[in-house]
């Protein structure tokens, strides 16, 4: 969980102006040891009022939303900065694939601060969506019609019924930890194919097995920060 002294170091990174906090105490109209301890000592002040907030955020021009600042609460971003493009739906956290294999027990309580980073998404991933990177090259052809290279962030509607051919995210009892492959059936059994087609022939298609659980459906796939 983020602190208030974490979320304003990440609002007004250092080395801050110098001033900065005489000006800040007079825009909110409170003593320079107040903006003293928003910054620096979590044991006295653990939020600020949301009236604050959004004169900080407003006279900042930061892109956080005045909830967020003042008390951690989600959505991290203002739902004006959230749109950042006509086709944008919202931003999503980055995680990694022991956090996807718990994400409705972690989806509730997730804060800020517990994402790699959040990325914008062209599609609606409901409530709890969530990204994910990829991990190896067992998704990846370059010759088919989907190819997933490593590193490839994938958009993850979790709230969708994966249905056959749909790639799918699945936590394997085994490892407690998310997979990412193809979903299909053989000989109407169920089955997660890796679509690599040098991939070993004895690893490309893995049986669920009784104890595994769906995670979320793929809705796209993006490069990613590129550098």
């Amino acid at each position: 969980m983020t602190t208030l002294q974490s979320r304003m170091a990440e609002c007004f990174p250092p080395p801050r102006e110098r001033g900065l906090n005489t000006d800040i105490a007079r825009l909110c109209g409170v003593k320079g040891a107040s903006v003293t301890n928003w910054f620096n000592n979590p044991e006295k002040v653990s939020t600020i009022s949301r009236a604050n907030a959004e004169k900080l955020c407003a006279h900042y021009k930061l892109d956080v939303s005045p909830a967020w600042l003042a008390e951690g609460v989600l959505p991290k971003y203002a739902a004006s900065n959230v749109s950042l493009g006509p086709d944008q739906k919202g931003r999503y956290p980055l995680i990694s694939e022991v956090q996807a294999g718990m994400w409705t027990e972690l989806c509730d309580q997730f804060q800020p601060g517990d994402a790699e980073e959040w990325l914008p998404s062209t599609k609606n991933l409901g409530k709890c969506g969530y990204m994910l990177r990829v991990n190896g090259n067992s998704m990846e052809d370059p010759g088919g019609r989907f190819s997933f290279p490593d590193g490839m962030v994938l958009h993850v509607n979790p709230d969708l019924t994966p249905t056959p051919n749909q790639f799918v995210i699945v936590r394997r009892e085994a490892t407690q930890e998310a997979t990412f492959k193809r979903y299909v059936l053989l000989d109407g059994e169920p089955y997660l194919e890796a679509i690599n087609p040098n991939w070993p022939v004895d690893k490309k298609f893995l049986k669920l097995q009784p104890g595994d659980a769906w995670c979320g459906v793929v809705v796209d796939a993006s490069l990613g920060n590129l550098p």
